[in-house]
């Protein structure tokens, strides 16, 4: 008896990325241009910025229907003067040689932090995979403060007790009150 199932066909990644006056649901615009095509959201992450309203999506589907949600997608961006950009990828890979670690970082609000912040993971080769940042005033003193929240992967090979003291170090030298800590569960 011949084994006549196929392997499985590794599906095809598109990678969309838009901008639009916060007055559009631009989730659900996108997402049921998506769906229509034949594939399917796998991960979406939405923000209010300002004026604006950002989505960035993964779809997966087959080849036809990811070529099918490019031209449905580019049709909207001409009709409907929303700005997008769109890119075919893969599915991410689990390398496995990253430890999950979490940061807050709050601090009196002033230019330069994140910007820091993202410096100081770079130059020791910290993979941020993903972070969160804002602004806001103090509700007691009303200062105007920055808060961040970053995930980040570091490698196994790194010596975690040595990173946190350069962590706090530099933490100490911008006065930013913040914690390293891993990921539970």
């Amino acid at each position: 008896m011949t084994d006549t199932t196929r392997p499985a066909v590794p599906d095809n990644h598109l990678l969309v990325s838009a901008l639009a006056p916060n007055s559009v649901s631009l989730l659900t615009v996108i997402g049921k241009r998506v769906v229509d095509a034949g594939c399917n959201l796998l991960e979406a992450r939405v923000s209010m910025l300002g004026q604006e309203v950002s989505v960035l999506l993964l779809a997966s589907g087959s080849w036809d229907a990811i070529a099918k949600c490019e031209n449905a997608l580019g049709k909207m961006q001409r009709d409907e003067q929303i700005a997008l950009t769109i890119r075919r990828t893969g599915s991410r890979e689990l390398a496995g040689n990253h430890l999950p670690y979490t940061v807050e970082a709050i601090a009196a609000d002033r230019p330069g932090i994140l910007y820091q912040l993202g410096e100081f993971f770079a130059r020791r080769g910290i993979l941020v995979e993903s972070l969160s940042s804002s602004r806001y005033r103090a509700s007691t003193t009303g200062a105007e403060m920055f808060s961040a929240q970053i995930a980040i992967g570091i490698p196994a090979s790194a010596h975690i007790s040595s990173l946190r003291e350069d962590f706090l170090e530099f933490c100490d030298s911008l006065n930013l009150d913040a914690i390293l800590e891993p990921v539970k569960g």
